[in-house]
């Protein structure tokens, strides 16, 4: 049970506290990102799942889901109100389906009195938000297992997935190894031409959803993930887009309540 002095909102540091956490290994931007969208009333606080000798592999992911819960234990007992998971790999490891991880983060939160939200199952959550049935997966610097796993998650939840590929199918890329030495951070214009590729490819999709934390230089050399991109790249398209980092944040605000300040795309925009 979470300690009966966070429900007198006095001993709160913010009204609204929110708990991150990323995949180990990764110095995630998802809390920095999240606080420069959100008002003042909110705070952050982040911490990283301890697994040694981790090295990004779906089994490894499958071993230490039981870190979630324990994620979540820690910060029902500093206050939080939310948990967000950064990384929509876990949701799919292990062939889970929507219903079981839907399951997951129903008890975890009923168990600790703070909802979690999985960044996987909230594409699915704001896809369904947005209408779509038909949907494009940019699938950006996914290994093929990966996008495979995610594809076949987004099937479960009954979209009908008209295409899915990586930015090796989509020809920006010879070869996988070229994509993972840059360690997810890429061109800028890389963010744009890989959409509009997708589109090409899926006429008919009703959204684009993109997994994973894509970074993409800006003119300055400073990564920035989709949500810097948002609603340019939707005009650019002519679609919603729903991307694993702002549909996590989207989930996380409409738990709490809030909405985001300024313009983020059409799903941010369902908060207003």
């Amino acid at each position: 049970m979470k300690p009966e002095r966070w429900l007198d909102p006095a001993n709160k540091l913010f009204p609204h506290q929110v708990g991150f956490t990323s995949p180990p290994h990764d110095f995630d931007a998802a809390p920095s990102d999240f606080l420069r969208l959100a008002p003042e009333t909110v705070g952050v606080h982040g911490r990283m799942l301890h697994a040694p000798k981790y090295a990004h592999q779906l089994s490894q992911r499958v071993d230490n889901f039981h870190l979630l819960e324990e994620f979540v234990h820690c910060m029902s007992n500093n206050g939080v109100d939310v948990c967000g998971q950064v990384g929509s790999n876990w949701v799919h490891a292990g062939g889970k389906t929507p219903a079981e991880i839907r399951a997951f983060c129903d008890r975890v939160g009923d168990t600790y009195q703070t909802p979690l939200h999985m960044a996987g199952m909230c594409l699915v959550e704001g896809l369904r938000e947005l209408g779509a049935e038909k949907i494009a997966l940019n699938s950006v610097y996914y290994w093929p297992d990966w996008r495979d796993g995610i594809a076949r998650f987004l099937r479960d939840a009954g979209f009908d997935l008209v295409y899915a590929g990586n930015f090796v199918d989509l020809g920006f890329y010879e070869t996988q190894e070229e994509v993972n030495a840059l360690t997810w951070i890429f061109p800028g214009d890389l963010a744009k031409e890989s959409m509009i590729r997708t589109a090409e490819k899926a006429p008919n999709a009703d959204a684009i959803v993109v997994n994973g934390m894509p970074n993409f230089r800006r003119a300055d050399g400073l990564p920035q993930r989709m949500i810097a991109f948002m609603p340019d790249l939707e005009d650019d398209v002519g679609l919603p887009i729903v991307s694993s980092d702002f549909a996590l944040y989207w989930r996380i605000f409409k738990t709490l309540g809030i909405a985001p300040a300024g313009r983020h795309g059409r799903l941010l925009a369902t908060l207003s």
